[in-house]
């Protein structure tokens, strides 16, 4: 009992009464408004983190700036593909975006899949918690609140906290997966930009493989 089961019972405890819970749950604009919504934590190490979304197919985003923002306007015009196109910047813990990375899909630069990360001073299990929101960009076109041109994201967070999960998973990189019920609530909003978003409340919690890769900025 001393040395099975009762370790058992407590770890699924701490399971369920994770610090995970003290986290914020929406991310904000640089202005304070309401960001993108949170919706995947990655535990593990920053070069684990790199290694793993690499090894899944996904690319380091560009910071914004004036050339890049000149640069979405004339890729989605002429529809030219950019594997590396630029995040805008939110904040969660006083600071912007850690980590960003991104997908295209096809060769429309108007479309991709993207994710921020912040890295918590917290930890969880002694390993570093990244806290991520994933969203899915559908089109290109002017902030339905600044009139800064944007991407416009998709209202179905849960298929790319799912994304990320299952890619990585298939990339070799994850220990185990598991969730956090009634993390987000409500269960729908909008984002800095306008846009709505939607989720069943869970908190995808992907514990990342110990890898020996040396740590890497994108």
């Amino acid at each position: 009992m001393s040395y099975l089961v009762v370790p058992m019972i407590w770890k699924e405890y701490f399971h369920h009464h994770s610090k995970l819970n003290e986290a914020p749950r929406v991310t904000q604009t640089g202005d304070g408004h309401p960001g993108d919504a949170l919706n995947i934590a990655l535990i593990g190490t920053d070069a684990e983190l790199i290694g793993g979304m690499t090894a899944a197919g996904w690319l380091p985003a560009d910071p914004i700036t004036l050339a890049s923002s000149i640069r979405i306007v004339v890729d989605s015009v002429f529809s030219k593909p950019d594997d590396q196109a630029p995040v805008s910047n939110l904040f969660l813990f006083g600071r912007k975006q850690d980590l960003a990375f991104e997908q295209p899909v096809g060769d429309n630069p108007r479309q991709r899949h993207h994710v921020r990360f912040w890295r918590w001073d917290k930890l969880e299990e002694n390993r570093p918690v990244w806290f991520g929101s994933a969203t899915f960009d559908e089109s290109v076109g002017v902030s339905h609140t600044t009139g800064q041109v944007t991407h416009h994201t998709g209202p179905d967070i849960d298929a790319e906290r799912d994304r990320i999960a299952g890619e990585l998973q298939t990339a070799g990189w994850v220990d185990r997966v598991r969730w956090m019920n009634d993390f987000q609530r409500p269960r729908e909003g909008r984002n800095g930009g306008g846009d709505p978003w939607r989720t069943d409340g869970r908190l995808a919690i992907v514990e990342l493989e110990a890898h020996s890769v040396p740590a890497r900025t994108p």
